[in-house]
């Protein structure tokens, strides 16, 4: 879209200040001017505009209503002469919100809610609801969330996957249990991120996590080379049975907080540097010189601590087989911790969800929400590198060997 310029009136701002609307009085003009930008972006021309690279002309406007967060917002939405203009913003700004409204509304309509659980979905929707809307409500959800989690992985490959897994409550047979939801990122050879698939189980056990891996494989999930983890065996066990001969790489924020948990307080600052020294090192050869250098050290210190590095070390710098610019992106699951922040955001509303069916929508609609912006957004990585390296280093996959090839002359 091209680029253009929001103005806030004088009024507009007093009655953020003063009035009882607050925000959604700031958000109101900021989203119609969005929506007039991207009349213009559509028909390549602003009003009263003359160019010869006009697509069309307006045509009034009809009005719309969003709910949001800070109430309930009116929008004017531009009509051209065509009929041809469409507007995602409503699409993708409610996505989301709409699987939190009906995890708080399932609870209100199936009789476990509290008082203000009804409250919340009051103020958040400015009414009450009904069992048909929260029904025609999450049929809708439903539909897209589906199209999201089934789609084809078969068009590229993913040299590199993450995965890992979070816990929430959920009410089921009478009792609230915990329930894991595992979730999975890719980095597709083009470098665009991915949210692959999200699968929920009772346990995270090696079975939830084979089944999960090998639905993505079904789906077309193919060419991974490089998957980053905690050190759930299960989880290490699945993987390097659905892709033979992988890098595995331990995600070293887990690992660093493996080894400090069994450090002693007064040797705490000290562990720290050593772990920056060992995990920052330019090879596994160096990092094995820079380790035994103070292993001496550590065995003094913290006994425990050197028997969690020595079982975990070459698997946490495994990372540092690859090119230096990959190194950082994929020696940990940041990245799908900073996603699991978003979902427990919501989940502190909702505090336990009503069945598995709201787990399932409400992080779905965010992995969807998220996966677009990923998908369409700016490139993760650039890949040339990554694809010269593994040149170099090819893998048999029937032997698992791997072989050094001479580099093609220029």
């Amino acid at each position: 879209m091209a680029t253009f310029e929001i103005t806030i009136s004088d009024e507009k701002i007093q009655e953020l200040l003063h009035g009882d609307r607050g925000m959604a009085s700031l958000l109101e003009p900021i989203l119609n001017q969005i929506l007039q930008a991207e009349m213009t972006d559509h028909l390549g021309a602003s009003p009263e505009e003359r160019t010869d690279d006009r697509q069309g002309y307006r045509n009034g406007s009809y009005k719309r209503q969003l709910t949001t967060r800070v109430g309930r917002l009116e929008l004017e939405v531009p009509r051209d002469r065509e009929g041809t203009f469409r507007t995602e913003l409503f699409e993708r700004y409610q996505r989301s919100e709409k699987a939190l409204v009906l995890a708080l509304m399932q609870m209100v309509v199936q009789g476990v809610s509290t008082r203000r659980v009804k409250e919340i979905t009051t103020e958040l929707c400015g009414r009450e609801f009904s069992k048909s809307t929260v029904s025609r409500l999450s049929k809708d959800l439903d539909e897209q969330v589906e199209a999201w989690a089934s789609r084809s992985l078969e068009e590229q490959s993913y040299p590199f996957l993450v995965l890992d897994a979070m816990h929430l409550k959920v009410r089921r047979q009478g009792a609230v249990r915990s329930t894991t939801v595992m979730l999975a990122v890719g980095i597709n050879e083009a470098g665009q991120r991915e949210i692959l698939g999200l699968e929920t189980a009772f346990g995270e056990t090696e079975e939830a996590w084979r089944r999960f891996i090998g639905q993505l494989k079904h789906r077309g999930l193919s060419g991974v080379e490089v998957a980053t983890s905690d050190a759930h065996e299960g989880l290490v066990q699945a993987l390097r049975e659905a892709f033979p001969g992988l890098i595995w790489q331990r995600c070293q924020a887990h690992f660093r907080r493996n080894v400090l948990d069994q450090t002693p307080s007064s040797y705490r600052d000290r562990m720290h540097q050593i772990l920056d020294q060992l995990l920052e090192a330019s090879s596994q050869s160096d990092m094995q010189r820079r380790f035994e250098e103070v292993s001496g050290e550590i065995e003094e210190n913290a006994p425990a601590a050197l028997e969690v590095l020595e079982g975990g070390l070459f698997d946490a710098t495994a990372v540092l087989a690859l090119p230096g610019k990959y190194q950082r992106r994929l020696r940990t699951t940041n990245m799908i911790e900073r996603f699991i922040e978003e979902i427990r955001r919501r989940e502190k509303v909702i505090r336990i969800f009503p069945n598995l069916g709201s787990v399932e929508r409400l992080v779905g609609a965010l992995c969807a929400e998220t996966h677009e912006e990923w998908s369409t957004g700016r490139r993760y990585l650039t890949m040339d590198e990554f694809f010269e390296w593994k040149e170099l280093h090819h893998r048999d996959p029937e032997t698992e060997e791997t072989t050094e090839t001479a580099p093609v002359a220029a």
